[in-house]
C-alpha cells in the first residue's frame, strides 16, 4: 500500500470530513427560536424601529403655504443634517462633554479600580460593609442625587457654609466639574461591581504561584489583576464614554441651581429644548448626528485599546 492510500484510508477512519458535518442541519431549531424569540421581538420593538424612525423624520422638513398656512411634511434630504452642523450651541455641548469625559472617566474608573482591589485584597476586613457602603449612591436615582448635590453646592442651603461662601461651586468655571462629581459619586460603585465581578474570577493557583516566587499585594495587584481584568477595564470605559456622551439627568437639575447651565448646555440637553419647540425633525437630526459620534467613538476606543492589547 503506498503512502497515499495509507493516508486516505487513515482519514476515512477518522469520520466523516468537514464538508459533511458543516451540510448536517443544526438540532433544536425549535428550542432555539423559542429562546431566541423574546429578545429579537424587544430588539426590533425598542431598538431598529425607533432609530429608524429617527432617521426618517431627520429627513423630513415642515413647509407652509403662506406665512399662515397649514404646515405639511415633505422630504427635504439632508436639510436638517446641515443646520445640524451649523448650529455652534449643539457643537460647544459636545466639546464640554467630551472635556468632561476626558477629566471625569479616568477619575471615576481610577477609584472603582482601587475600591474594587482593596475588596479583593486578604488584607482588608469588614469586606460586606465597604462592598454596601461603595455601591450605595448608584442606589440613589441621578435626579435624586443631583438634587442632594445642588443643595449641597448652594451657598444659602448648603450646611457647609463656610466653604460654599467661599468656593461657588456653581459658578461657570466649576459647575461642571460639580456634576462630574455627582456623575463620580453615583458610578464608582457600579463600575467597581464589574471590575470586582472580573477579580473574583481569576482562579485562585495563579496568586498561590506569585506569592511562591516572592510577590507581595501590590506587585500581584499591578503584575497579575489589573493585566487580567483588563477586558472589564475597557467594558467599563465603553460604557462611560456612552454615559459622557448621553449627559442630561445632572445639569438638568442643576439648572435650577445655577444660571451658567443653559438649555443647551450638552448634547442631549440641546435635543430635549429643540424637540419642545417643537422642532422634532432637527432633534431627531440632532439624535442620530450624537449617536454616531457616539458609535464611532467607542469603535475607535475598542480598536486602540485592542491594538495595545496585541502588541
Amino acid at each position: 500500500m503506498t503512502a497515499t492510500e495509507v493516508l486516505v484510508t487513515r482519514g476515512a477512519r477518522k469520520g466523516p470530513r468537514r464538508s459533511d458535518t458543516v451540510r448536517r442541519k443544526t438540532p433544536h431549531k425549535g428550542a432555539i427560536a423559542i429562546f431566541t424569540g423574546p429578545f429579537s421581538v424587544l430588539f426590533l420593538l425598542f431598538y431598529l424601529i425607533p432609530i429608524g424612525y429617527a432617521v426618517w423624520q431627520s429627513l423630513l422638513v415642515v413647509e407652509r403655504d403662506g406665512l399662515y398656512g397649514e404646515p405639511t411634511e415633505v422630504f427635504g434630504g439632508l436639510t436638517q443634517y446641515l443646520l445640524v452642523f451649523q448650529n455652534a450651541p449643539f457643537w460647544e455641548s459636545v466639546g464640554r462633554v467630551l472635556l468632561f469625559g476626558v477629566v471625569q472617566v479616568p477619575i471615576m474608573l481610577g477609584l472603582a479600580l482601587l475600591f474594587a482591589l482593596l475588596l479583593d485584597s486578604p488584607v482588608l476586613k469588614g469586606k460586606k460593609f465597604f462592598r454596601l457602603a461603595f455601591f450605595a449612591p448608584y442606589a440613589v436615582p441621578g435626579v435624586i442625587a443631583a438634587i442632594m448635590w445642588g443643595f449641597l453646592y448652594s451657598p444659602n442651603l448648603s450646611p457647609f457654609t463656610q466653604v460654599t461662601q467661599n468656593v461657588d461651586f456653581l459658578s461657570p468655571q466649576l459647575v461642571l466639574w460639580s456634576i462630574a462629581n455627582v456623575v463620580t459619586w453615583v458610578f464608582v460603585g457600579y463600575n467597581m461591581l464589574i471590575i470586582y465581578s472580573a477579580l473574583l474570577a481569576i482562579p485562585a493557583e495563579v496568586y498561590e504561584a506569585a506569592r511562591l516566587d516572592g510577590a507581595g499585594q501590590v506587585r500581584i495587584a499591578w503584575s497579575i489583576k489589573i493585566p487580567m481584568i483588563a477586558p472589564a477595564l475597557i467594558l467599563t470605559a465603553v460604557f462611560s464614554i456612552i454615559g459622557t456622551l448621553q449627559l442630561l439627568a445632572e445639569p438638568q437639575v442643576f439648572r435650577s441651581f445655577s444660571a451658567a447651565v443653559s438649555s443647551t448646555y450638552t448634547p442631549n440637553m440641546t435635543i430635549y429644548a429643540t424637540s419642545a419647540i417643537p422642532n422634532t425633525h432637527l432633534a431627531a437630526a440632532f439624535s442620530v448626528v450624537l449617536a454616531l459620534a457616539t458609535f464611532v467613538l467607542s469603535f475607535v476606543f475598542l480598536k486602540v485599546t485592542q491594538r495595545k492589547a496585541e502588541q
